[in-house]
């Protein structure tokens, strides 16, 4: 197998960071061929700007390209569902940003159409595919800790003023954007066990979103265990980036390429299994503080 071949939805801020983490990776793996975005000029300036072959003034057109190996769909929350099964039925493999989708019946419906075309699709929660995290897990299996018993995580910034975070149209609210990686947190290291319950409390917005507490264990390069202290440090970017640490975004697209090319239709490490479990626990979560989307209307 050559390179695997790229094509990216979507011209915005984490699609910039993910193809800067992309060029800290052997060209001889990875290649970025084509862009798009609802705008050409928008995707006309990033593949300029990355020296990408193509450039699309739509996702239909992306999805088209037969030189495209798989997607990276980087578009906000609500579109993650309509754009990800554009690119399924059109026969593409896909890594799609958390969250997978505005809720778990979402979540199923691309699970569903992936195994139904044979295609590969992963939930992009970054954090998993962290060289810390592998050593974590690897901790957890060999009980180097004992048994866990309780998991206790927070992670908060301030985004009130950032539009996608706050309107609802937009799925905005601290729960979907980063109170889920505490919850993907949990479910990792109690290695995908259902909880028996889920009891939840918090502060809504006057946008009826819900908010979190600061912390920055979502993009780990250190792990401490017993007191004892050991680095992972990420490689220097190429050019600046809009979020911290996401040149660690390299690592996700490692273990695609890896996974491809063992023919697998979904990850070992974010399986469909563990996005279900992720997404049912944010249902509950948003059903307990009166938390709604447009997208939850039968």
């Amino acid at each position: 197998m050559g390179p695997l071949r790229w094509g990216i939805c979507s011209a915005g801020k984490i699609s910039h960071d993910f193809l800067v983490a992309l060029k800290t990776l052997p060209p001889e793996d990875h290649k970025v061929v084509a862009i798009a975005s609802r705008e050409l000029s928008r995707a006309q300036k990033y593949a300029q700007t990355y020296n990408i072959p193509k450039a699309y003034g739509s996702y239909a057109e992306l999805a088209q390209d037969p030189d495209v190996d798989v997607v990276y769909v980087g578009v906000i929350h609500p579109y993650h569902l309509p754009s990800t099964l554009l690119f399924i039925q059109a026969g593409k493999n896909v890594l799609c940003e958390k969250p997978l989708g505005m809720n778990s019946a979402e979540v199923k419906a691309m699970v569903q159409a992936a195994r139904e075309k044979g295609v590969f699709l992963m939930e992009a929660f970054w954090s998993r595919f962290f060289p810390v995290s592998e050593k974590l897990r690897s901790l957890l299996r060999q009980r180097t800790i004992g048994d866990v018993v309780m998991v206790h995580a927070d992670f908060g910034l301030p985004l009130i003023t950032v539009p996608r975070t706050t309107e609802k149209e937009l799925g905005g609210g601290g729960l979907l954007d980063i109170g889920l990686y505490c919850v993907q947190f949990a479910c990792m290291v109690f290695e995908g066990e259902k909880p028996e319950s889920v009891v939840a409390s918090g502060f809504l917005h006057d946008t009826g979103q819900s908010w979190g507490i600061p912390s920055t264990f979502w993009s780990p390069v250190q792990l401490v265990v017993n007191g004892k202290s050991e680095e992972c440090p990420l490689p220097s970017p190429s050019q600046k980036l809009y979020f911290p640490n996401t040149t660690g975004l390299r690592y996700e697209a490692q273990h695609v390429r890896q996974c491809l090319l063992q023919g697998l239709k979904e990850s070992p490490v974010m399986s469909h299994a563990d996005s279900e479990l992720v997404h049912s626990i944010l249902d509950e979560v948003r059903r307990q503080l009166g938390v709604s989307y447009p997208q939850d209307r039968p």
